[in-house]
């Protein structure tokens, strides 16, 4: 018999889902930013509602409700083109351009080499090119060409298990799918990140209710579906590689080199990984096998490619602001209480002294608790502007159980789709992150204060969402 718990668990996960829907539907990033701001700040608030709720039903409903209500909250991202992000089109483009042939690292999208490939989706003319969003390539002489594609000047920097989803979406896909093809594999991919992280929980004894952190999150059918971000596959592959890690290094070296061949980022959980490691044979077992898939996956684009395989990585670094301190919102914490130049050597110290933390103290059982700590302390550090790097530190949530640090993908979101509202997206981003790391001081504090077993060494992950009367069997 269903309980109460679990129809109001389902109410509002139909609340959630309705809201999203309507907040993919109207879009509004260009033309209404504020009104978007509005309503994902309101999924949140629904998010945050139905996963209270959910963690409150018996199990056996709530596993039922999570992986349901997983595939409809990302069945949401379907319903419109990409509405805050255009990196899908150079996606599309990637696998276009590797389908005919061509390395995808070679050539710009704008290079006149490549005309031949160019079709009205991807590079419309005419009044088309009025359309917010649209960058200007040259056309022939008295006509007006543009592209959907952002930094249409620059070659691409996506790594190379990127680079070959991008060519498989493209193969697999019939004609005319367009956006469509990227967002159903993005959907598909968010759906299997639910189910890996059940089934992780469950065979480690955690709570699978937790997935709902994941499954339900507005980031996921926003960013992961909607925008397409390629950011998906490597969370799959970094949950898949954290849950084998336990049982085998080797194995969960290879996912998390996989993992990081996607997009670099996920290389921030290799520290958790390696939690409590005392054997140099033990973190080889783990960095090696991770190192030579990377290698492995690069070397058929090194022997294809003309030019390099990083493209614009370290253009698209300097343009985030990640070598200057006082740009683009980046350091936006330090900055408030050190001087501009003294950020990136503090990142660099409170990091060192974090992977040394979670290296030395970390629980090899739980190495997803280690991996939560470094991302999130690296989130709060560097003030991220883009909502989807948060996928990452989403489904580590979910592993872990310590929600306070989904504050710090909600500060994400925050200073992406509220700033251009307010006209000051550094401003936006400062409020956002330092509400964040409010948020996670005090969840911690709480956790201590109540003497929650939980933190990172316990597998209840001190969830407060999850209080179930100590030595109750659960249902």
């Amino acid at each position: 018999m269903i309980t109460k718990r679990a129809l109001l668990a389902a109410a509002l996960l139909a609340a959630l889902t309705t809201a999203l829907a309507v907040t993919v539907l109207r879009g509004g990033f260009v033309t209404d930013p504020a009104g978007l701001a509005w309503w994902y700040a309101g999924c949140w608030v629904l998010f945050a509602a139905a996963v209270a709720a959910v963690r409150r039903a018996p199990v056996r409903h709530a596993v039922v409700l999570v992986m349901v209500g997983g595939a409809a909250v990302a069945a949401t991202g379907l319903l419109a083109e990409p509405r805050t992000s255009t990196d899908a089109y150079r996606y599309a483009w990637d696998g276009r351009v590797q389908a005919a042939g061509v390395a995808p690292y070679d050539h710009p999208p704008a290079d006149p080499a490549l005309a031949h490939l160019r079709d009205d989706w991807l590079f419309p003319s005419g009044e088309a090119c009025g359309l917010p969003e649209r960058r200007r390539v040259p056309g022939p002489e008295g006509e007006r060409h543009c592209t959907r594609i952002n930094r249409p000047q620059v070659h691409t920097i996506y790594p190379p298990v990127a680079e070959g989803w991008f060519l498989l979406v493209h193969a697999v896909s019939p004609d005319g799918a367009r956006h469509k093809a990227l967002q159903t594999g993005g959907a598909l991919l968010a759906v299997g990140t639910t189910a890996v992280l059940v089934a992780v929980l469950r065979r480690r004894g955690g709570d699978p209710r937790r997935a709902a952190y994941w499954a339900w999150c507005p980031a996921v059918p926003m960013e992961a579906v909607n925008n397409a971000h390629v950011d998906v596959l490597g969370v799959l592959l970094a949950v898949a590689g954290l849950g084998a890690v336990v049982r085998h290094r080797v194995g969960g070296g290879v996912l998390l080199g996989a993992a990081v061949a996607v997009k670099l980022l996920p290389a921030v959980v290799l520290p958790g990984a390696l939690s409590g490691v005392r054997r140099v044979r033990d973190a080889a077992a783990v960095l090696l096998p991770a190192a030579a898939v990377v290698a492995v996956a690069y070397l058929p684009y090194v022997l294809w490619s003309q030019g390099s395989v990083l493209g614009y990585l370290g253009g698209y670094a300097e343009e985030e602001g990640y070598d200057d301190p006082g740009s683009n919102g980046r350091y936006a914490l330090l900055r408030l209480v050190l001087p501009d130049a003294w950020a990136q050597p503090a990142v660099a110290v409170v990091m060192a002294a974090v992977v040394a933390y979670v290296l030395w103290r970390g629980d090899p059982g739980r190495p997803w608790s280690g991996a939560l700590l470094v991302t999130g302390t690296a989130f709060l550090l560097t003030t991220p502007g883009y909502s989807w790097y948060a996928l990452l530190l989403v489904a580590l949530v979910a592993l872990d159980g310590r929600w306070e640090w989904l504050a710090v993908a909600a500060a994400g979101g925050a200073r992406y789709v509220a700033g251009p509202a307010v006209g000051d997206g550094d401003l936006v981003g400062s409020i956002a992150y330092g509400a964040a790391a409010l948020v996670v001081l005090g969840g911690a504090a709480i956790r201590r204060a109540t003497h929650r077993p939980g933190s990172p060494g316990s597998d209840r992950g001190g969830d407060a969402f999850g209080r179930v009367a100590a030595g109750k069997k659960r249902e």
